[in-house]
């Protein structure tokens, strides 16, 4: 339906007040998504929190630095009481477990580097939560992400956060276009984390001095293997550690021990220069190791892509675009070659060291802040 040129939007984009706009918040219990249901609330939106339990909790209590677990649970049904909106604990347990950490521990045991957050924003959050909201009979979904939503001339654009330190488009460059014309991200324009927590200490909120969570949250401490072991007992075979002319160079309790680029604790004795991972092999149980140079990649091949540009992703035969293969890592200059309509190969103009299968490769525009999607390096080096 067309607008009145006359008519006014509300904060989140819809010709009506506040009052009649229901917005489903996704509650962690943290800071940020505190933040934004108490704005919202205060703003007279028809707030509804949603805290998901996706493990656990009871074993969740004592384990700090983590989100989701039961303590917050705990304070995001304590902020919903502060600020006067209805909110509700999900189990998604079943779901968590099926669609995030098994292929998590399915991943690592074959020999990638898996990011589980990725995965749980695409496969739970944005999909059945998004759903849920749906149901509640909800205008949108609101999130502490520290991510953009513009509006361009094709619709829905999916940008950086203004804070680069805070952004989190890594891990948010599968979410489609019918998702982010129902998301919302009101913390993405903020400067930095303090004006977040300025704003949670504005309205009161018992969490406002709450540290960030860490790890991932079925990970303690980020001891990757010993979840592994966990989930998978017995899957954690000992092998050789091979130098990458294939001379035994030491043994290893397991591949699943070993990431791409890793150089302390290989247990290899009298080095002339330093030696990393370069490989993992799964099928005959080695991790290849050699110099630094060995792990200078520029050709990355990626599949599974989620493509947000406004034109089709294999309408072009090259992009010239910039993407990140990390998380911690600047985006760097590439050349994109789409091979079909959800997969490519990424040339980067600057060889990047560490890549590593199952990381992502998420693709931004050089000229602005936007975001154009990404997929999955599927392949080792």
């Amino acid at each position: 339906m067309a607008l009145d040129s006359d008519t006014k939007l509300n904060s989140l984009g819809f010709a009506k007040p506040p009052s009649e706009t229901r917005v489903v918040v996704a509650m962690s219990g943290g800071v940020d998504s505190s933040v934004v249901a108490a704005k919202l609330a205060d703003e007279g939106y028809d707030v509804v929190g949603v805290t998901l339990q996706l493990y656990d909790h009871g074993a969740a209590l004592a384990k700090k630095g983590a989100c989701c677990a039961g303590i917050d649970i705990h304070d995001a049904r304590r902020v919903a009481e502060e600020k006067g909106f209805p909110h509700y604990v999900l189990d998604y347990e079943n779901i968590f477990q099926d669609a995030v950490i098994d292929e998590f521990a399915d991943s690592y045991l074959a020999g990638a580097t898996p990011v589980p957050c990725i995965r749980c924003n695409e496969r739970v959050k944005f999909k059945d939560l998004l759903e849920t909201a749906k149901d509640l009979d909800a205008d949108c979904m609101a999130t502490g992400h520290y991510i953009q939503r513009k509006i361009g001339p094709n619709g829905a654009e999916l940008h950086s956060a203004t804070d680069a330190r805070r952004d989190q488009s890594y891990f948010l460059f599968s979410t489609t276009p019918e998702q982010l014309d129902f998301l919302r991200f009101p913390l993405g324009h903020l400067p930095n984390k303090d004006a977040t927590r300025a704003l949670a200490a504005e309205y009161g909120l018992s969490v406002a001095d709450k540290p960030d969570s860490q790890d991932i949250c079925f990970v303690p401490n980020g001891d990757y293997a010993s979840v592994i072991e966990k989930l998978r007992p017995g899957a954690a075979e000992p092998g050789d550690i091979v130098d990458h002319e294939g001379n035994v160079r030491g043994t290893h309790n397991g591949v699943i021990h070993y990431t791409i680029g890793q150089r302390r604790g290989l247990g290899i004795g009298g080095l002339t220069e330093p030696l990393y991972v370069v490989k993992l092999d799964v099928d005959a149980k080695q991790v290849i190791v050699g110099p630094k140079e060995m792990l200078s990649t520029r050709t990355i091949p990626v599949r599974e892509i989620n493509w947000l540009g406004d034109e089709p992703f294999d309408s072009r035969k090259e992009w010239h675009v910039s993407v990140k293969v990390r998380s911690t890592r600047p985006p760097r200059e590439a050349i994109i070659r789409p091979l079909g309509p959800d997969t490519a190969e990424v040339e980067l103009l600057t060889p990047e060291e560490g890549v590593s299968p199952g990381q992502a490769c998420v693709f931004y525009d050089s000229e602005s802040s936007r975001i154009f999607g990404g997929g999955w390096i599927w392949r080792g080096y």
